[in-house]
């Protein structure tokens, strides 16, 4: 009989079990993704109902690292309070140990190949039957989880089994806990996955490679190591997902310090309930779960002096993202409205970087200098990070013209601020418009057909024309200049779009492009189109006066009336 540790059996049944789990929790999550998110963020409204829902939520998902960074998520985007976060964190560790239950109640007490085999087979036979994507597939993709989790275990099983009967741990007598507990918190820090350590831990105690009281302590590690997935997925994000990811740690180090020292307290609590020298397995995943639930009984009282003090810890630092409007009292009206305009030119201007990166534009063609969100910077924003700030700043924007609102106004004031929301909610649906279309234009660039690349750099083109004549239109004093000028611009947005229209009509008779090809190219030049007119309009609102705007709209109105009748355009309809 072999005695030596075969050890790449036991690595190829670790990766069949990481690889099981994998398996498990993107079929779970493609499920019942939403109901989670769900549940995350709707019941958690109350310290109790929010360990509840992590421990629920974790126990079904079966992956405490996969909660804790949708509550990450939820906190960054500001729809889950800190208290709250905590009690998902302390939850999701109450909720991992069901791996440990499944392993120790089902894994070993009966022919684990029996079962794996199975649950493979018909997952196959599924995948073979059913189209991906479809429910019927996910749920053969979660047998085929199942099959792997325990054919992993098994391959692990058997690797220790033989290594176990002439193995002693007479030489590491000497070696204190404390290094199994670095062991368990390394591998699991290592594998990002706590489930699988736990696993390991109960082959070797089942084979009795191991003591009790070491399984305990590596178990302790494991729950301390799994905060590496928190922790890497916090670096770089805002001060809320900081605190979550200290939170996560801070917990699981306290609890693993209090199990540590209370072990032989801990151990004798188990002994009470559980013969540990002929269940141990059970016994271990009943300790599993007894220190996780002792850690949130020593942490719920104090949730809230916890969250206070993660605040003082990572605060958070506002960024001012306004140029106009911080100093502007809005109880002065003409200030404030005239600094509210000035403010929305700021935006339309941010908005323009934000397209000209997205074609891949150098900017420096439309802008002299840096604009004010990356004058200050030593890098630039990321197209994510400034399309972030560009949405603050319009909240900052329409919150400013909330509080003008609470002014007393005379019906002029009243109509030019209506007027200039209408120019800041059409520069953020034209920046909505590019970032649609962002997969688009790179497909487009990264094309091989001639054709598709000619329209990009029209597209390119079109773009950069039109920011060099709104530039030109910013910087005139005469409003009637301004008033002329904003209808010509719009007339060549028409003609660009109508010259578009023709040359790929004429594309698709030669066979130039395809039909895929065709359906692509058609959408983005509606949209891109779009977003050129509702800049346009935009600006309408910011420059012109109240008359101006009325002669501006019903131009408009004429053009498109010509175009559908194919009448000629007048030179200038407004007059």
């Amino acid at each position: 009989m072999a005695t030596s540790l075969d050890i790449w059996k036991l690595l190829a049944g670790l990766g069949i079990f990481l690889f099981g789990m994998l398996l498990i929790e993107e079929s779970v999550k493609a499920l019942s993704g939403r109901t989670f998110r769900r549940i995350i963020r709707t019941y958690t409204n109350g310290r109790l109902r929010a360990i509840g829902s992590g421990a629920l939520v974790t126990a079904l998902l079966q992956s405490s690292s996969a909660v804790s960074l949708m509550v990450l998520a939820f906190v960054g985007a500001g729809v889950m309070n800190m208290p709250n976060a905590i009690g998902v964190i302390m939850g999701s560790n109450i909720g991992t140990t069901l791996t440990a239950w499944i392993i120790a109640t089902i894994g070993f007490k009966i022919k684990i190949e029996s079962l794996a085999l199975p649950f493979i087979g018909i997952g196959a036979a599924g995948l073979i039957l059913f189209k991906p994507g479809m429910k019927p597939a996910l749920v053969t993709r979660l047998s085929i989880g199942f099959g792997f989790l325990f054919l992993g275990l098994d391959f692990m099983k058997v690797s220790v089994e033989s290594f176990a009967q002439t193995f002693s741990l007479a030489g590491f007598q000497h070696y204190g806990l404390w290094v199994y507990l670095l062991v368990g918190t390394f591998f699991t820090a290592l594998m990002q996955a706590s489930a699988a350590t736990i696993a390991i831990v109960l082959t070797a105690l089942n084979s009795g490679l191991i003591t009790f009281e070491i399984g305990a302590v590596i178990v302790i590690g494991a729950n301390i190591g799994t905060t590496i997935t928190v922790l890497l997925g916090a670096i770089g994000g805002t001060p809320a997902k900081k605190r979550v990811s200290l939170s996560h740690l801070v917990f699981n180090l306290v609890t693993g310090a209090v199990a540590f020292a209370g072990l032989p307290f801990m151990i004798s609590v188990i002994e009470f309930f559980v013969d540990i020298g002929t269940s141990s397995l059970t016994g271990l995943a009943l300790f599993h779960s007894l220190f996780n639930l002792a850690g949130v009984v020593l942490f719920f009282p104090f949730l809230g002096a916890f969250a206070t003090g993660l605040t003082r810890v990572f605060p958070d630092h506002k960024t001012i993202l306004t140029v106009y409007l911080n100093q502007t009292p809005t109880e002065v009206t003409d200030a404030a409205i005239a600094a509210l305009r000035k403010e929305i030119g700021h935006l339309l201007q941010e908005c323009q970087l934000y397209n000209l990166r997205l074609l891949h534009i150098d900017e420096k063609l439309v802008f002299d200098t840096d604009l004010p969100f990356e004058a200050s910077r030593r890098r630039k924003y990321t197209l994510e990070e400034l399309y972030e700030n560009i949405k603050l700043l319009h909240a900052d924007i329409f919150t400013f013209y909330s509080n003008i609102q609470s002014q007393k106004l005379n019906s002029t004031e009243a109509k030019e601020l209506e007027r200039l929301m209408y120019a800041s909610r059409n520069m953020m649906n034209a920046i909505k418009n590019f970032k649609g279309v962002r997969h688009n234009m790179d497909e487009f660039d990264g094309s091989d057909n001639p054709y598709l690349n000619t329209q990009y750099k029209l597209f390119r083109k079109r773009i950069v024309e039109l920011y060099l004549t709104m530039g030109r239109l910013l910087q005139m004093d005469d409003k009637e200049e301004q008033y002329r000028g904003l209808l010509a611009a719009f007339g060549h947005i028409e003609a660009a779009d109508s010259g578009f229209i023709r040359s790929t009509m004429d594309a698709v008779a030669q066979k130039k492009i395809q039909e895929m090809d065709i359906a692509s190219l058609v959408l983005v030049n509606r949209l891109f189109t779009q977003s050129c007119r509702m800049q346009i309009y935009g600006m309408k609102d910011l420059l012109l006066t109240h008359e101006q705007v009325a002669h501006f709209d019903r131009a408009v109105d004429k053009t498109d009336a010509s175009t559908r009748e194919g009448k000629p355009v007048p030179a200038d309809p407004g007059e």
